[in-house]
């Protein structure tokens, strides 16, 4: 595919990444020379510095033959004129534009979007998709990182194993046969800050992350099996009340089960707006880091404290302090993926990376074959991919020993009609099928020759 990314910044920087690396010809425009020739340095891109919002811009990028663009500016405005101009002067087949203001992504103007007036085929929201992580993060408590798939049938479960797992030192071919009842399989594992997928003769150990698929009915017991007690979640704090506090503040508010929710937000004017679109948290204007309002937003008794502001650093240490302080869980907000090796020795249960929640948003929308979804694991380092099997897949009448996946790659789950099933070697892969995979960033472009039809499909 022909891609143009409008933004060379964090998430463009890294959707270029992807894409480039998966031998897609792609270009990248910013209006920073600096950022494009960070981009064409180290990446194996086309670089074109200029406003992409300008036609002779995104003519000279290649435009008039592209078959997507994605503009990603961090601007709203030039993403969406950038979108326009790609659909109405270059004919541009698909559009995806990044919109962050909560005006523009109002449910009431989505007509807006329509070909025949603001032609956006997707939009993606960063802060949605963050609040939509954090809220996911507080459902499994235990976890440093979790998605659901296959229908919300399967859960992936990012698990930090400590001197308190009963299973370590234990072969995965035993855990199999000790717990045979249940439906979960472990896809990955992270150890001294190496990602692999494991064999069935490998043990876990103490540090280890490990990334476990299973059936959202066995999740808690799971959990139990790994030494992880999933805790309750009835009073919440979150330091930082813009739009991404408000958004998990406001969802909080309308779950069935009450929720005590205390936000805590500096800027007067913020905490201000914050507390008017709120009906039952309290707001407190201060400094999340400040000791006496930590303990008049009572965090010592809360059970988790979700730090969300747009400092990284402020968010860390919030969460430190509040953990000193007796909160028993922590969730931060971390633009940087370099601090996250500091998470674990800092306490910190869990994170959420603003980039790769974007990012996995953009790819689900751009992946080949009948993918229904993309899940970006660490900083790039692996895929959870969700797609749907077609009769004219590689892949498809094939048992899965049968099937000629890159070594490491894993199938963590499948759906067969409305039932999902623990994959195992002699599972069939059938037409219709839906199948979850794990698979290290160097094998996807593999992995989505195997999910691809063939020709004659079309």
């Amino acid at each position: 595919m022909k891609i143009i990314i409008c933004g060379a910044g964090q998430v463009g920087w890294q959707i270029a990444r992807h894409l480039s690396g998966e031998k897609n010809d792609v270009t990248i425009v910013d209006n920073n020379p600096e950022l494009v020739r960070r981009a064409t340095d180290t990446l194996d891109v086309k670089g074109m510095s200029g406003f992409a919002s300008y036609p002779d811009v995104l003519e000279n990028a290649g435009a008039q033959d592209a078959d997507m663009i994605i503009a990603a500016t961090h601007s709203d405005e030039v993403n969406m004129v950038t979108c326009q101009i790609a659909h109405s002067v270059f004919d541009v087949p698909r559009k995806v534009a990044r919109l962050r203001s909560q005006s523009y992504l109002d449910a009431i103007y989505s007509d807006l979007y329509r070909r025949d007036h603001m032609p956006i085929d997707v939009v993606i929201s960063p802060e949605r998709e963050v609040a939509a992580a954090a809220l996911k993060r507080l459902s499994a408590a235990a976890t440093f990182d979790t998605e659901t798939f296959l229908d919300d049938k399967a859960q992936l479960l990012g698990l930090r194993l400590d001197h308190n797992c009963p299973v370590t030192n234990t072969p995965l071919r035993q855990l199999t046969d000790l717990f045979s009842t249940l439906r979960t399989i472990v896809v990955s594992i992270r150890r001294d800050g190496v990602l692999f997928s494991p064999e069935s003769g490998d043990q876990l150990f103490d540090g280890d992350e490990v990334y476990v698929m299973a059936h959202i009915e066995d999740a808690s017991r799971v959990l139990e099996v790994f030494g992880k007690s999933q805790g309750k979640q009835e009073r919440v704090v979150i330091i930082g009340g813009g739009h991404v506090g408000l958004a998990i503040a406001k969802s909080l508010e309308s779950q069935a089960l009450r929720v005590r929710v205390k936000v805590i937000e500096k800027n007067r004017l913020i905490a201000e707006f914050a507390a008017n679109e709120l009906e039952r948290t309290i707001v407190l204007n201060g400094d999340g880091l400040d000791t006496a309002l930590l303990i008049e937003a009572n965090v010592s008794n809360s059970d988790v404290v979700l730090a969300v502001t747009d400092d990284d650093k402020t968010n860390m240490l919030a969460a430190v302090r509040a953990k000193l302080m007796g909160c028993p869980r922590s969730i931060v907000l971390v633009n940087d993926p370099s601090l996250a090796p500091l998470m674990g020795g800092l306490g910190i249960d869990a994170y959420i990376n603003p980039r790769a929640t974007t990012v996995s948003s953009i790819l689900r929308h751009i992946r080949h074959g009948r993918v229904r979804g993309v899940y970006s694991i660490g900083d790039a380092e692996a895929e959870m991919i969700e797609a749907q099997v077609l009769s004219t897949s590689p892949i498809s009448g094939q048992k899965i020993s049968e099937i000629g996946f890159p070594e490491g790659v894993m199938v963590g789950g499948v759906l067969k009609g409305k039932q999902m099933i623990k994959p195992t070697g002699s599972t069939r892969i059938e037409e219709g099928d839906v199948i979850v995979l794990f698979a290290l960033s160097k094998d996807v472009p593999k992995v989505e020759k195997l999910l691809q039809v063939s020709i004659d499909f079309f």
